[in-house]
């Protein structure tokens, strides 16, 4: 799928975002230093944040426009963002979470030989239990849960969405060294298991190649450099 930004600009408090950019490989690295203008850019994308400037097409639909006063909601752009910070609900449990962006709000619970949410088989929901090991949580509070089973929880909430494009950011922050090779290992599955474009953003190299079909390097708001990552 393909996502194009052009001229998007967005005045910010050290510098403006400026890029042009258009990305077709499925996997998607956003690379560079804090402060680099990373976050912001997918908030763009995600609809999050308004560019003063520009267009945003994702796949065949344009979503933002500024010339032409298009600006699609965010939840109108099927994206599936997991941020740095977690927005979990702390008054729904883990399964309640999960399913609140598909049910659209109107969580429904399983029933035997029954289905789902929209009246579609669960298939998708246990498949995206089952990939991110989160069966035993479903039942818990938010709040009793660490810092790697919320990352979890949050990303099964947006693969319930029923994305066309996965926006991570900065997933392995935060958490140990032992813990973020666990849940690499989560986001290895998810790669693997759901084919759904991603577009990753990280200061870690290694987090980008073990990923990612493509880095693309900002600095300061602006597009220094970008290169396929070898498999």
């Amino acid at each position: 799928m393909k996502i194009v930004l052009d001229g998007v600009t967005l005045p910010l408090p050290e510098f403006v975002l400026d890029v042009s950019l258009q990305l077709e490989a499925r996997y998607t690295a956003l690379y560079g230093a804090s402060g680099a203008g990373k976050t912001s850019l997918i908030e763009v994308i995600a609809g999050l944040r308004r560019p003063a400037a520009g267009r945003v097409a994702i796949g065949d639909q344009v979503v933002f426009d500024g010339a032409r006063a298009v600006d699609v909601p965010p939840r109108h752009r099927r994206i599936g963002y997991v941020p740095q910070d977690d927005t979990l609900f702390p008054h729904l449990s883990v399964r309640q979470n999960i399913l609140y962006g598909a049910a659209d709000g109107k969580v429904e619970r399983r029933r035997p030989g029954g289905r789902g949410v929209r009246g579609a088989p669960h298939t998708t929901a246990d498949r995206v239990v089952a990939a991110l090991e989160i069966e035993r949580l479903l039942g818990r509070r938010t709040h009793s849960l660490s810092g790697g089973e919320r990352k979890r929880v949050s990303m099964a909430r947006a693969l319930l969405s029923d994305p066309m494009l996965l926006l991570l950011d900065e997933p392995l922050s935060g958490v140990d060294t032992a813990l973020s090779s666990r849940i690499l290992d989560y986001l290895m599955c998810v790669r693997e298991e759901f084919p759904i474009p991603i577009l990753l953003v990280t200061h870690r190299m290694e987090e980008a190649s073990a990923l990612c079909d493509e880095v693309v390097l900002l600095d300061r708001g602006h597009v220094v450099s970008r290169q396929p990552l070898g498999k």
